[in-house]
């Protein structure tokens, strides 16, 4: 689970600060005031961590628009670099806890840690983006690759054979950097090293995301008998995740029925195979008990944007971390309101974190609602709100107590209701006034 993250000179961040995440974390904001962007920092490190070329040596994949696997497509370091201002660095920061103690090796002692730091820096260099340094930290032990003039030295921590306390090597080794958060090399010092790399890649690994469009449903669809490990940003894998999941016998139906239900959207889903194919199919549906069998592309457009949501948030393994975009577009309020228990359930009884930038106030007052009902505490959920000043954006996180209350609530935060409504009340006296005359 991803504990901090901050980023410098990212997009329009100058810094956004120490961001501090929980089982369930929220951007809210207007649009273009940054939600995304934070986002898209965990986004830009997975597909740097996942690259398929072994040999691809840039510190950060930013995407290409002609790739099919990037997660998203940011351009040039000059295109995501704060202010266009090449001179400036990039930075990133994030925390996580490991799924599981890790140990450590180090000279002649052991670091036992529950979790991990990472930051790296990079810079424009002419044509090229160079690394300049990283660091991981493990119990305020520090593993640093530095640039020097030289190229790159790696240094670790030891410990005092005498007194057991653990000192900075005064040893540094020159290595390769792996793209920015690894090295090439192998050897005394970077053996148990590359045990933090591995980590940095399992992270990023559990990550799942969700843009915020999603695939048009379908008359029929295609299955090719695959166990998807994600359903795709645009949902297109949630057929192949659903079938998997009968094969799989995961419970995954069930629990999407019972929401859509509950949601009132519809009463049951099927999925009946074209017949002759063999791995043709085609959604089906009722929206009510007695109605006829419709396909998914006959019923309201918000059934077919809110289940890959829903399917993502049930097939995704347990320690996964969901990216979700915009969860709520194309749903009624009610339901947007409802959709909050579906991540409150999710986060407490399935072991999954949850990171989503959303424009509804529904769902944020049913969140907060349900801290005061006792279904989540507060200490499980991180809220920001987002703005932008003069090119930069800010975050700040909303002061929630544990009675659901909010006593940061920004001005304006979902629009001017109050003013909307004297604004209203003004012109009725007005108008009644003139046809008095």
């Amino acid at each position: 689970m991803i504990t901090e993250l901050s980023a410098q000179n990212f997009k329009s961040w100058k810094d956004t600060g120490e961001l501090q995440f929980a089982p369930l974390t929220g951007f809210f904001g207007a649009n273009s005031s940054g939600k995304t962007s934070i986002l898209q920092v965990l986004l830009m490190l997975k597909q740097t961590a996942e690259h398929p070329s072994p040999n691809w040596n840039e510190p950060l994949y930013f995407g290409d628009e002609n790739d099919e696997k990037s997660l998203v497509n940011l351009g040039r370091f000059d295109d995501i670099i704060h202010g266009h201002n090449e001179d400036s660095k990039l930075g990133v920061f994030v925390s996580w806890k490991l799924p599981k103690t890790m140990d450590i090796k180090v000279v002649s002692a052991e670091i036992s840690t529950d979790s991990l730091s990472f930051s790296t820096s990079i810079e424009q260099n002419h044509e090229h983006t160079e690394l300049i340094s990283f660091c991981y930290t493990a119990n305020a032990q520090n593993w640093v690759l530095e640039r020097n003039a030289q190229g790159y030295r790696f240094r670790f921590p030891e410990f005092l054979v005498q007194t057991g306390l653990p000192v900075f090597s005064q040893e540094s080794i020159t290595v390769n950097p792996f793209r920015c958060y690894g090295v090439h090399d192998s050897g005394p010092g970077l053996n148990s090293f590359l045990r933090l790399q591995k980590a940095f890649e399992n992270l990023f690994s559990q990550i799942r995301h969700l843009g915020p469009l999603r695939e048009y449903p379908k008359h029929c669809y295609t299955w090719e008998g695959n166990h998807p490990v994600s359903i795709g940003q645009y949902g297109e894998g949630m057929i192949a995740a659903l079938l998997s999941g009968r094969i799989r016998l995961l419970s995954i139906d069930e629990q999407i029925l019972n929401w859509l239900q509950r949601l009132e959207l519809i009463d049951s889903y099927d999925l009946h195979p074209v017949s002759g194919t063999g791995r043709d199919y085609q959604f089906v549906v009722k929206q009510y008990k007695s109605g006829p069998q419709v396909p998914l592309t006959d019923v309201g457009f918000g059934v077919s944007q809110v289940l890959p949501v829903l399917t993502l948030c049930y097939y995704a393994p347990e320690g996964s971390i969901l990216i979700l975009e915009q969860p709520e577009s194309h749903l009624h309020p009610k339901v947007q309101s409802e959709l909050a228990d579906v991540l409150i359930d999710v986060v407490k009884n399935r072991n999954v974190q949850i990171i989503l930038e959303s424009h509804s106030e529904h769902l944020l007052h049913r969140l907060t609602r349900r801290i005061a009902e006792e279904k989540i505490s507060e200490n499980d959920m991180a809220l920001y709100f987002c703005e932008i000043n003069d090119g930069k954006s800010t975050a700040e996180k909303l002061k929630v107590d544990e009675y659901g209350n909010i006593s940061n609530w920004p001005q304006n935060f979902f629009g001017d209701e109050m003013g909307d409504l004297a604004a209203k009340a003004r012109a009725e006296i007005k108008r009644k006034k003139a046809n008095k005359q």
